[in-house]
């Protein structure tokens, strides 16, 4: 694993790249905060570059280029369907994991489609030289799409002749054979791969080859499998019940199996306001309908903590996979307060409660939760900060 540190400000420049990574689930191992440092706990990609493996080794046989361009187009694919165009799309952005799969990198350039203009084409110009689309050169505005499928075509003209198609030191005739797509194909090349590699680097992006047509190719589809994607779907704490609705003892000891839901970068920053973490460990965070605090003790500690401080004041606890229900017994001005309660892992050795109102009155809530929050003090974590603000001056 690789350990960064970047401000706050930094993380908002990278914020699109991480968060649209998109497939490989072990990308983004845990994340950290403080009020003005985000830590982030990267996968270690052991097997370099991909430009790493042409440049010691040369070109590849074609089945060999064929298994890394199918990789790539899946993950492109896998991109634009979200609504990211990565717009630097070479071989030095293309890494190996230590079992050769491979990983796109550096989405520092990328767009979102929200960046889409009126005429729903891209207008900045930005990319390296060799491997952008030759409308983007020409200023004209552009799909993010068809001019990444560009690039993946000069990667894949790159892993089977070991040179770039469009190279020269004079960087407006670079840019009129790219316009032009004028370049020679080396002798070794099959048919096959030479016309999928022309109808990919067609200089008009309307003809261009469109990623369902690059799946339908005879050269590309030999001894393809289609990339399976695994989606994780989270319970949201508005759907509390459905947890108890199926068990019959609400009260049913906890199993041993069970583990509080992690929780990545992203789930973590959307309970923010804006990128700044602050706002949640902030002690003089505004209580209304919900609350959270952060804890360094076990997350059992946690559960039990807030159990033994609830009952006192009058609360029926129900329990299940580190979440709770608090019902109050007595009926207050809107009928019987409930309160939700969920533990979420945010690092090994840092945990996040959320406390929030079920049903019921709000301001009887943030009467119980200063109640509760007296009780539970031990086990809320308080950074070096708050805890010298606490010391009498």
């Amino acid at each position: 694993m690789l350990f960064v540190c970047m401000s706050l400000i930094s993380f908002k420049i990278a914020h699109s790249a991480l968060s649209n990574e998109m497939s490989e689930k072990h990308a983004l191992g845990y994340v950290m905060g403080s009020k003005s440092k985000i830590f982030i706990v990267l996968e270690y990609v052991t097997g370099g570059e991909l430009f790493d493996k042409i440049s010691n080794h040369g070109r590849m046989r074609e089945d060999e280029a064929r298994r890394y361009f199918q990789q790539l187009v899946n993950a492109v694919d896998y991109c634009h369907s979200r609504g990211v165009y990565h717009r630097d799309l070479k071989l030095e952005n293309l890494l190996l994991d230590e079992y050769g799969n491979l990983k796109v990198s550096d989405f520092g350039l990328s767009a979102l489609s929200q960046q889409i203009r009126g005429d729903g084409l891209l207008h900045t110009t930005c990319g390296t030289p060799n491997y952008v689309a030759p409308e983007v050169i020409e200023d004209r505005g552009y799909n993010g799409a068809t001019a990444d499928l560009w690039s993946c075509g000069v990667i894949l003209f790159v892993l089977l002749s070991g040179y770039l198609p469009f190279d020269d030191d004079n960087l407006m005739t670079l840019y009129k054979k790219i316009s032009a797509a004028e370049f020679t194909y080396p002798s070794w090349l099959s048919f096959d791969a030479m016309r999928l590699i022309a109808r990919i680097l067609d200089p008009n992006p309307e003809t261009r080859l469109t990623v369902p047509e690059i799946l339908e190719d005879a050269w590309f589809r030999k001894g393809y499998k289609p990339p399976r994607f695994e989606e994780k779907h989270h319970i949201c704490l508005d759907d509390i019940n459905v947890a108890f609705r199926d068990s019959k003892d609400h009260h049913g000891a906890e199993r041993t199996e069970e583990q509080p839901q992690h929780m990545n970068a992203f789930e973590l920053i959307s309970m923010s306001k804006g990128l700044n973490l602050g706002n949640l460990f902030d002690k003089d965070l505004e209580l209304k309908k919900e609350t959270r605090f952060t804890s360094k003790c076990p997350a059992k500690e946690i559960i039990k903590k807030i159990e033994e401080a609830a009952k006192p004041l009058g609360f029926d606890i129900k329990k299940k996979n580190y979440k709770m229900r608090l019902e109050n017994v007595k009926a207050g001005r809107k009928g019987y307060l409930n309160v939700a309660t969920e533990i979420f892992q945010v690092a090994p050795s840092l945990h996040m409660v959320e406390v929030r109102k079920a049903k019921g009155d709000t301001l009887e809530f943030q009467k119980f939760y200063r109640s509760l929050s007296t009780q539970i003090k031990d086990v809320v974590w308080k950074s070096e900060e708050d805890m010298n603000d606490d010391i009498p001056k």
